[in-house]
């Protein structure tokens, strides 16, 4: 299968980076953020040469969506024409659905741009469409109304499904949960094949390895700091943050694994922060076996290393999200913006299972053969 796709709001590629390690090929990208462009150009080139794919990376469109018609959008993307077959993918910003976020809903900035991807959807007529986004989107009050209308209008034309997925649950040291929405073109799936009434048709992926992670292992505690450890046997290693930090010996051999901000603050009060001590509004310190509570590492939450004085750095940073240490960002851009794209992306294992439940569902429905 080699179905073509369009990123959206693309970011640091890392949804991209799942659907590429599927199968699918990502032709046209788009992304604003003149750092963000540079970022994602070197970290997805890179991560490219080292799987033998030459392909330099290159961000197609770099204005916003809304202001990128559908037409110039398929004359960029097929300059040869539109094919048969092809996908559209992205998360939109998603800040003013997040609980944490300013929770202004479709009146933020923002939000609109959720409302913008479906526009262009309903303009474009892909093949299919994946959406990733906070799940406040389906539980805040202000904008849930509104966003049901937005589905109704988009079902018109689209066989849509959604479910809450937790990227621990995928082999992701990170307790993320997300909300993804799959939708395929009507005339391109029998109808048979979906119970819209009843939802659920979709075969969103379960990793059996994973599932219930949250709830299934028994977790470490929280420690007082500096206290040696040792693993829990019937604990995965790879779920805990322990398994993304970097030794002190590899810190200048590892690209962009001594990148991380300084703290001002008196070693005495970091000392109080216990290992595994979370449930803090900042400063939070991880601990080394269990996993970490989200990817937001930049300047809104500081999140310490669970043994060492020190914040974590971009490559840990990039590990929690399931990026290959092979994804290298260049040393000088803004460390801010760095942090910044990382905790806005879609850990990649977990993309990666969303892109290979939706190929095994175009194959076994025949979607590509599809007139």
């Amino acid at each position: 299968m080699n179905i073509p796709v369009l990123s959206f709001y693309s970011g640091g590629g890392f949804l991209d980076m799942g659907f590429e390690k599927a199968g699918f090929e990502v032709v046209w990208t788009n992304e604003v953020d003149e750092i963000f462009i540079k970022l994602h150009e070197a970290g997805i080139s890179s991560w490219r040469r080292a799987r033998g794919n030459g392909v330099k990376a290159e961000i197609f469109n770099r204005r916003s969506i809304t202001d990128v018609s559908a037409e110039t959008i398929i004359s960029e993307a097929f300059p040869g024409g539109k094919p048969k077959n092809f996908g559209v993918i992205g998360g939109p910003p998603c800040q003013d659905f997040s609980i944490n976020g300013s929770r202004k809903g479709f009146r933020g900035e923002r939000g609109r741009l959720t409302e913008v991807f479906f526009d262009r959807i309903m303009s474009l007529k892909p093949t299919f469409f994946v959406m990733e986004n906070v799940t406040g989107l389906t539980k805040n009050s202000s904008a849930k109304e509104h966003f049901k209308e937005l589905l109704k209008r988009v079902k018109k034309k689209y066989f849509v499904d959604y479910k809450v997925l937790n990227a621990l649950d995928f082999g992701v040291p990170q307790f993320r949960e997300r909300v993804f929405f799959v939708g395929i073109l009507k005339g391109k799936l029998n109808h048979a094949a979906v119970n819209e009434s009843l939802g659920n048709w979709f075969p969103f992926p379960i990793d059996k390895k994973y599932y219930g992670a949250a709830s299934r292992f028994q977790w470490a505690s929280a420690v007082p700091f500096g206290m040696k450890l040792k693993k829990p046997s019937d604990l995965p290693i790879e779920l805990c943050v322990e398994r993304c930090l970097v030794p002190v010996r590899q810190m200048n051999k590892i690209p962009n694994a001594n990148e991380y901000f300084n703290l001002y603050v008196k070693e005495s009060d970091l000392k109080r922060i216990g290992e595994g001590e979370t449930n803090r509004p900042s400063f939070k310190r991880l601990h080394r076996f269990k996993y970490s509570p989200t990817a937001c590492y930049g300047n809104n939450e500081v999140h310490l290393h669970p043994y060492k004085q020190r914040r974590l750095s971009v490559r840990e940073s990039l590990r929690i999200q399931g990026v290959e240490d092979s994804y290298i960002l260049p040393a000088e851009l803004s460390l801010t913006k760095k942090f910044k794209m990382i905790g806005n992306g879609v850990p990649v294992p977990l993309a990666e299972a969303i892109a290979n439940a939706l190929k095994d569902f175009i194959k076994v429905n025949k979607i590509d053969q599809a007139k």
